[in-house]
This record gives structure tokens, sequence and C-alpha cells, in this order.
């Protein structure tokens, strides 16, 4: 999707859900890490204070110097905020529990909500040839999440596949058409991953079928299973797809990196 500021810069997609351990970190990890794999250059902004998914790429904190609490409240560089990871074409600006505070010292600034935006379309983004830059969320609509609505074309929603999974989305749809009336007029819904997916669990099945009854093609034909290895992953600092490419879940999250493209060219076209 082109920017009208950047009209050539990458697209940029939030990755929310308000409800924590849905999946949002494991899939910004590894869609992350297919989408690079395909030799697409793309760029992981860490925007939860709990940085796992700074972690989870094997940044270590003492090596977070500068983290999106800078690039937000310093207004830094983006240059001085970037750091490689073990995957080729894979960046991140990492975050730490710093970013905690953000909240409290925005508030009174007059372009809080458009902090991330601004920084995210500094020329320096250029000299990365980003394809896809994803903000990983914190797990709450506070003012972190509205920055990310604001800097990004679309929004892509984990939806673990368990009782009450859509009685969530609510609150979260409400956010991204206040943002979309508000601040970023072309917002749009990139879609809904099932996540945690469980093919012999009756429940896992009534949650799809609820989910592509209520929301329809918004629903990836993609499914996230719930897969050991994928749980393991971040305990090695890795993505699914270095510790294991040959298991069910880093299949799965390169499937998904397919249906994204296929949908983006659509979009574009």
């Amino acid at each position: 999707m082109p920017d009208p500021i950047r009209p050539h810069g990458p697209k940029i997609i939030a990755i929310a859900n308000q409800k924590g351990g849905v999946g949002k970190t494991t899939t910004t990890i590894n869609l992350g890490a297919a989408l690079a794999e395909t030799g697409l250059r793309v760029l992981i902004v860490d925007l939860d204070p709990q940085g796992n998914a700074s972690t989870g790429l094997g940044i270590e904190v003492n090596e977070r110097s500068y983290t999106t609490y800078d690039l937000l409240v310093d207004e830094i560089d983006l240059n001085e905020v970037v750091q490689t990871t073990p995957h080729d074409n894979l960046m991140i600006i990492p975050a730490t529990v710093d970013l905690s505070s953000a909240d409290i010292e925005l508030i009174s600034n007059e372009k809080r909500s458009f902090l991330l935006h601004d920084a995210l379309r500094q020329h320096a983004v250029d000299a990365y040839a980003l394809d896809f830059i994803l903000i990983d969320c914190p797990p709450s609509l506070n003012l972190l999440t509205v920055n990310a609505m604001v800097a990004a074309h679309s929004v892509l929603v984990p939806l673990q596949s368990e009782f009450f999974a859509l009685e969530g989305l609510s609150q979260l749809m409400l956010t991204i058409r206040e943002v979309r009336q508000s601040a970023n007029p072309g917002l749009r819904i990139e879609g809904i991953v099932l996540t945690m997916f469980d093919a012999r669990n009756n429940l896992s099945a009534q949650v799809e079928l609820d989910a592509r009854e209520n929301l329809g093609d918004l629903v990836f034909k993609t499914r996230i299973p719930r897969n050991v290895r994928l749980s393991e992953a971040p305990s090695y600092a890795l993505s699914v797809l270095a510790y294991d490419p040959a298991s069910k879940g880093a299949q799965a999250y390169r499937d998904l990196a397919q249906e994204l493209m296929r949908n983006s060219a659509r979009a574009a076209a």
C-alpha cells in the first residue's frame, strides 16, 4: 500500500490484540522471519514494554542501548535504534521496561499520537530499503497501541482459538474505527489470524466457524497450530523457522507470509 508521504516506503502493519497470551509476539517474530526468508527486508518495532520480541530474537537487555522509548520520547534518529538479528533481512528496534512510562511522559506532547508515525517516516528509513515494518503492540489499548495504529497502514489481529475469543475483538474494532475517523483514515484491518489452533479439538473448530461467519474474508485461510516447537523457540532466542525449519509451526508461518504477500499485491494493484 503506497504511503502518501513516502510513496515507495514499506508497508507498515500493527499486530495488535488487547488480550494477552494470544500469540501476538509469536506472530510478529515468526511472520517477520518468514517474510525475511523470502528475501524481503523486514523491520520489527517492539512496542511492548515486556520486550519479548527483542528477547525472542536474541537481543539481550544489556545490548539495548537505544530503544523504542528513545525513538518516541527523545525522538532519536532511527539509525541509532535499529539492530540486526540472527536472521538475514530481519532487523528490530528493541524495547525495555522503560517504555511502560511512555504513556505518562507523552501525555503533554501535542503530537503524542503521531510520534511513531513520524519516526517511521524519517528519511533514514529509505537507506534500509524495507518492504515491511511489523509493530508488536502491547496487550492493551493504550497510547502506545494508538501510536502503532496511527503509524500503520493496517492491523493484523491474532485470535486465540478458545472460548470467548471473539468477544474481546469488539473493543479493538472500536479503537481501530476511532483511529480511522480521527488520525488515520487509510487504516484498514489486514486480517484475523487464528492462533493456537488444534484441529483435534471441537472448540477450535467452533471458534473458526464463528470467526468466519462473523468476519468472512477478514479471517486468513492459514491457521497457526498449537505446536511444541513454537513454544520452545523463544527460550532459545530464535524464531521457529530457525529453531526447527521443518516443524508445523514454521510451515504455518511461511503459509501466512505467502497469504499476506498475495493480499498485499492485490490491494496495491
